[in-house]
């Protein structure tokens, strides 16, 4: 977009108008103070001002009425006498469980190009993700930001909105806005979890299991995804619809045992003989629930997670679904560093990855008859218990 397309001119933010400038910089090459105070319609002394701000970032060099871009050896030189680096900040919902290999691989790409990765823990919170947001903006040489936002009702629609109309790049890590949503500005690497959700389905269908069912849970912002690829796979497979679906584990206030031994009963009666768990916590304790209850896994029931974060530590351990985190902050920082470099002129990229599915002893053999009720009653000896992190 040329500085000519500037609409408002007048009101705009001082980011506004400096990513104005940058545009206008990568585009051309170089840029005169009159010209651009002129087609932004506000004051010379302001464009000067925008431009001192760059050239303290290091982004431009000042000369006789305007600035250019630096040279490479202008660049190398102003870091090694400031010791700055360019700024990545990123701000992710949590810091231990899935999130900590995506910021891994965010943290290597961002090492490998010479930029320094600020990282904000936050929550599943909208509110709680644009404060973060604010704290980044406010800090000196921010080229652009990685988020993995709530996107969930209006506030996350609210925050997606806002995202979109930040001066700077921004990329979603995990993350994909809705349809309905506008954000024509907005890029993200996301892993297609729907397809992980059907490579999942199709090995148990390959094992012999003709009714599978699926748990997920509700709080997760990936289990929507799952859910949609479980549907869409047993649908295609011509599985029951009566397979058993569950999304209350832990919701109800109800003991957790009562609520797996719910859902063996409805296995029973459905005749489902597999299930697909996430996340891996639920599988892991499902599983123990099942041996606790004498009912083999696999065998009786077969299982297989999604994450794959913890399902290894379990006996048996669990077949997993493996989203390619590392890779997914990895991509996310070369999307935003791609922006950064070329401006407007480089096109939206969504990319999608797709998961790999890990086969372990939960999920192999041909289904057996699940035993009666009455046998449940009758614990066994429980097996070594999971140290979960």
């Amino acid at each position: 977009m040329s500085i000519n397309d500037a609409q408002g001119g007048r009101s705009m933010f001082s980011l506004q108008r400096r990513e104005r400038l940058m545009d206008e910089l990568r585009a051309h090459g170089s840029i005169t103070v009159r010209t651009v105070a002129a087609e932004l319609g506000v004051s010379e002394l302001t464009i000067r001002r925008d431009v001192n701000v760059l050239a303290e970032q290091g982004l431009v060099s000042r000369v006789h009425g305007g600035a250019v871009l630096p040279s490479s050896l202008e660049r190398t030189a102003s870091d090694q006498l400031k010791g700055t680096r360019p700024l990545i900040g990123m701000v992710v919902p949590s810091l231990d469980y899935y999130w900590p290999q995506v910021i891994s691989g965010a943290r290597a790409e961002a090492e490998a190009q010479g930029s320094r990765l600020v990282v904000r823990g936050s929550s599943y919170d909208a509110e709680d993700n644009r404060r973060q947001v604010q704290a980044l903006l406010k800090m000196d040489g921010l080229g652009g930001i990685v988020i993995a936002p709530e996107t969930g009702g209006e506030p996350g629609h609210d925050l997606l909105r806002w995202l979109n109309s930040l001066p700077l790049p921004v990329v979603l890590a995990e993350r994909r806005s809705p349809t309905m949503i506008p954000a024509h500005r907005l890029e993200w690497v996301a892993t297609d979890h729907a397809f992980g959700a059907g490579m999942a389905v199709r090995h148990l269908w390959q094992e012999g299991h003709r009714v599978i069912g699926c748990l997920t849970d509700p709080a997760s912002p990936t289990s929507r995804h799952v859910l949609r690829g479980w549907r869409q796979a047993v649908a295609a497979l011509g599985i029951p619809a009566d397979a058993v679906h569950d999304d209350t584990v832990g919701r109800f206030g109800n003991p957790r045992s009562d609520q797996f031994d719910n859902i063996i009963a409805r296995c029973r009666e459905t005749g489902t003989t597999a299930l697909l768990v996430h996340a891996d916590t639920q599988a892991v304790a499902l599983v123990q629930h099942c041996l606790d209850r004498g009912i083999s896994v696999p065998g009786e029931l077969s299982v297989v997670a999604y994450d794959d974060e913890v399902a290894y530590l379990a006996e048996p351990a669990i077949s997993a679904v493996r989203p390619p985190k590392h890779y997914v902050g990895r991509l996310a920082v070369q999307l935003l560093t791609g922006r950064i470099a070329e401006g407007r002129r480089r096109p939206v990229h969504r990319v999608e990855l797709n998961p790999d599915l890990i086969v372990r002893e939960s999920s192999l053999g041909a289904p057996q008859p699940l035993q009666s009720a009455a046998s449940d009653q009758t614990p066994v000896p429980a097996p070594a218990e999971v140290n979960l992190p």
